[in-house]
């Protein structure tokens, strides 16, 4: 067994590269328009705050194997139960809302409160349902990970080591203040997927902890800074990533650029798709507003239309929740959606929800086809990436 002492080092920040810095100003740009554009209120804000979280949350659950609807990873957000997700997997999706719930309000907290003992608290909230899986505890023994044929791909540092590095982690945070907050993110991310502290979880731990980093960070807008929806619609590429820069074991002092690259393509693709979605909104609410004029509807029923255009499950409990109306209004509201056609109504009784009607369909067959496609940033790294063994 090698000894401790040569396992006390962390992976370092590379050096920026020309390119690096140029996309990483684009992040920094667009960021910035964001957080103009929503410094006045917008109707369509907190439905598209939502969404943002329940894609995080869903895309991050994604990459482990844990598939949810996005209205069911919604659902977890509004205390509601799925529609099909079964009950093993809603667990895990309310455990991830819970830590990154905790992440999103810590954000205006004081940065030098962060420690150890915070992330394994994360991890607790991640997975207290499952004690089997050790929650809020680091490994005893060695951790192996595999692919999906079973091939051993990483082998992780010594436990006995796990504590020391995790405070080295958690001072590198500290000591590296003066570095750009999407880079010291993404440090974050590598150096905890790396050193697998916890017997299970450590992959969306990591992406939590770099969510926790930007949102303790002036980046601003924190619902729209995480990249975990991106890397689970690109997972091969993100494994390909760590592959590449791991190199099957615990090496910190290997080259950490391509993942820093990679990082920074993925704030920048997903600052793009942020910024059609906005556009997006607010085109879909002066439709939505016209089909409430057309039909002579309370304009409250924009809400449950917006939850069907994003292709949402709209259900009785939670109209009643957001609009706060009567039950009898409620159902009143709904049976006016469905008999106009905006909203087409699945089942009976509690089970009972409603999709989005011709009308509201056309609306979402617009908005695809008015997007434009995504500039890549980091042109050659898709091929780069296909070298990952």
């Amino acid at each position: 067994m090698k000894s401790s002492s040569q396992h006390l080092a962390i992976y370092v920040t590379p050096p920026l590269t020309t390119e690096d810095r140029a996309v990483l100003a684009e992040i920094h740009q667009m960021r910035k328009q964001l957080r103009h554009l929503l410094k006045t209120p917008k109707r369509w804000e907190g439905g598209l705050r939502r969404s943002a979280l329940a894609r995080a949350i869903r895309g991050s659950n994604s990459i482990e194997g844990y598939q949810v609807a996005e209205d069911d990873a919604a659902a977890a957000i509004d205390d509601e139960e799925p529609i099909s997700a079964d009950e093993r997997t809603f667990l895990e999706i309310q455990g991830y809302r819970h830590a990154l719930g905790y992440v999103l309000a810590m954000g205006e907290d004081d940065y030098s409160t962060f420690d150890a003992t915070e992330i394994r608290a994360m991890h607790y909230m991640m997975l207290r349902h499952d004690p089997a899986k050790s929650p809020g505890r680091y490994r005893k023994g060695p951790v192996f990970v595999h692919d999906e044929r079973s091939d051993l791909v990483y082998e992780g540092p010594d436990a006995a080591d796990v504590p020391a590095l995790m405070d080295a982690l958690v001072a590198s945070l500290h000591s590296d203040s003066d570095i750009d907050p999407v880079v010291r993110s993404a440090m974050a991310h590598l150096n905890l997927v790396m050193i697998h502290p916890f017997r299970d979880g450590n992959g969306r731990m990591a992406r939590a902890l770099a969510t926790s980093v930007l949102t303790r960070s002036d980046i601003g807008e924190p619902e729209f800074s995480s990249i975990e929806e991106w890397l689970g619609a690109n997972t091969d590429d993100y494994y390909a990533a760590l592959a590449l820069t791991g190199h099957g074991s615990w090496q910190p002092r290997h080259d950490a650029h391509l993942w820093i690259s990679f990082g920074l393509r993925a704030h920048h693709m997903q600052a793009q798709t942020v910024a059609q979605r906005v556009e997006e909104a607010g085109t879909t609410w002066i439709e939505l507003d016209a089909l409430i004029a057309e039909h002579a509807l309370p304009e409250r029923t924009i809400d449950a239309m917006f939850d069907a255009v994003l292709g949402y499950r709209v259900r009785r409990a939670g109209y009643l929740k957001r609009t706060d109306v009567e039950e009898q209004t409620a159902t009143r509201d709904l049976a006016a959606l469905a008999g106009s056609g905006l909203l087409i109504p699945h089942g009976n009784g509690r089970g009972r929800f409603y999709t989005a009607g011709e009308p509201l369909q056309q609306i979402q067959q617009d908005r695809r086809a008015r997007r434009k496609p995504l500039s890549d940033p980091y042109p050659w790294m898709r091929p780069r990436l296909a070298e990952a063994p």
